[in-house]
């Protein structure tokens, strides 16, 4: 690869960084051509976007970001890397590197680091951490759900006790009724 074509690469990997809040770097090392491909139609399907790109060049294109990626550097950035991109959520491609490793049954994709909405996660035992994050959407579906909760608690007493008011009136109308007859 040209000095040129390098620049452009981490020019390229810069934009990346900038507009995909959710990134992933792991380690496919060891893995035959058949396993690479089943990575890769799987990351397909899932609309996740797979490159191998050299730890020097991730570095460079992380050094003008207005996250301080500098934790990587030490831990994330050593040996064989990839870098998952997901344009919508970060939890997607932390399932998809569980279901690969439960399917299969092999530890040979390995987890190394994660950007999720600029917050840093170092570290295999943090993969199931990112699974259970919520997406932007699920929060606030459940904060709009919060939020409507009371309101609809309130219209339903307040009608539930129309429902009551009018039995009342019903049966004391009747009962007004039976007495004068």
């Amino acid at each position: 690869m040209t000095r040129e074509q390098k620049t452009e690469l981490v020019e390229e990997l810069k934009q990346k960084f900038e507009t995909t809040p959710y990134f992933y770097i792991v380690s496919a090392l060891g893995m035959n051509s058949a396993e690479t491909s089943n990575l890769r139609r799987l990351c397909f399907e899932r609309g996740v976007e797979y490159r191998v790109i050299k730890n020097t060049l991730i570095k460079k294109a992380l050094e003008d970001q207005e996250v301080d990626y500098a934790p990587f550097n030490d831990e994330v950035l050593k040996g064989f890397s990839g870098v998952m991109f997901h344009p919508e959520s970060g939890k997607v491609p932390a399932q998809l590197i569980k279901d690969y490793r439960k399917k299969s049954g092999k530890d040979k994709l390995q987890f190394k680091g994660a950007s999720v909405d600029a917050s840093l996660f170092i570290g295999a035992d943090q993969i199931d951490r990112l699974i259970a994050l919520k997406s932007k959407q699920e929060m606030l579906g459940e904060v709009i759900a919060i939020l409507q909760s009371p309101a609809k608690n309130v219209l339903g007493a307040l009608q539930s006790g129309g429902h009551k008011l009018a039995g009342i009136l019903k049966t004391l109308s009747e009962k007004e009724e039976q007495e004068a007859a």
